[in-house]
């Protein structure tokens, strides 16, 4: 981030996350950056806050942003002060990369990718990273840390530019689920590397990018989708401001598509309008074959988004459906 002792760092994430305690309060002591954390999330607050502390980085979920991004009044606030942060926690729309960078003047945004069993980072963007990497990608290994790409099945490296599982090994890894041996051994291998379960694509350079979730995999008819790939494509969509892709039971297909979707403010979509726009653009099997529209997400603490609780929702909504 090139932070420095003249940077005034907004951290809305909270401090017992490894988010808000590695990435921000540690971050911010280890150079003598000044800390104004928000208490509890609300994208009114983060934004006066930044313009009346004129905060020179900001950090944040991608719901965070969305959230900022979205207010009514979010041109009334001054941000011109903002330079740098962290986009992180969850996975980083492309189009919400931009508009950060675009419409809230975070030039130097960064993405960091890791999990808390990695304390917490594994890879990062630079601030002189060409923008189209520092929002497409979520850049290359932090210094003194290994990554490969893996055959999830075989686990053998697989060659650059091919998915796999994203492993990572060095001195960040932890050393092993407090007293629960039987998950470490599932988590570390023998040689040390962390099996973190996500899917990525690793370029010639070195930067990743992140395709989504061994588990969260939707396997239609013997096809496999990834609920990120037709997440970022709906994201597109004007009146859409999020999206959750996930796989729900299908007696036919074994596993169907769907999507809870939130709209921008004053705006209309139907069911029948979405599926409209998706034909053509993207294979027909990846369609949402059931489309439900929202106010928000279930959500944890810290801000990430509960699919297992959409998945239930969604059944629930399905079975009313057949009474």
């Amino acid at each position: 981030m090139k932070l420095t002792e003249a940077d005034r760092l907004c951290i809305p994430v909270p401090f017992f996350h490894c988010f808000g305690c590695s990435l921000g309060t540690m971050a911010s002591v280890s150079v003598g950056a000044t800390m104004v954390p928000i208490v509890e999330f609300n994208p009114r607050v983060v934004l006066q806050t930044v313009e009346a502390e004129k905060c020179t980085g900001l950090h944040g979920v991608p719901t965070m942003f969305i959230a900022e991004l979205n207010l009514d009044d979010f041109d009334q606030y001054d941000l011109s002060s903002l330079r740098t942060g962290i986009m992180a926690g969850s996975t980083c729309p492309i189009e919400v990369m931009k508009s950060v960078v675009n419409k809230m003047g975070i030039t130097e945004i960064t993405i960091t990718y890791g999990q808390t069993e990695s304390s917490p980072g594994i890879t990062m963007t630079r601030t002189d990273d060409p923008i189209e990497l520092r929002v497409s990608s979520v850049g290359r290994a932090l210094p003194k840390v290994e990554v490969k790409i893996v055959d999830p099945a075989t686990g053998e490296e697989v060659p650059r530019g091919m998915q796999g599982e994203l492993c990572s090994r060095g001195y960040h890894v932890m050393k092993g689920y407090y007293n629960n041996p039987e998950a470490t051994e599932q988590a570390i291998d023998t040689e040390g590397w962390l099996h973190t379960g996500d899917l990525a694509v690793m370029d010639e350079r070195g930067y990743c990018k992140i395709t989504g979730r061994l588990k969260d995999m939707i396997i239609r008819g013997g096809e496999n989708i990834y609920p990120r790939e037709i997440e970022e494509f709906l994201y597109e969509h004007p009146a859409i401001v999020d999206v959750q892709v996930l796989g729900v039971p299908d007696q036919k297909y074994g596993e169907e598509v769907a999507a809870w979707i939130i709209l921008k403010a004053g705006e209309t979509l139907t069911e029948k309008e979405l599926i409209e726009y998706c034909k053509g653009k993207i294979s027909f099997h990846k369609i949402p074959r059931y489309i439900q529209f929202t106010d928000a997400y279930p959500m944890t603490a810290s801000g990430k988004i509960q699919k297992y609780k959409l998945r239930q929702q969604t059944l629930d909504l399905l079975t009313e459906r057949t009474k």
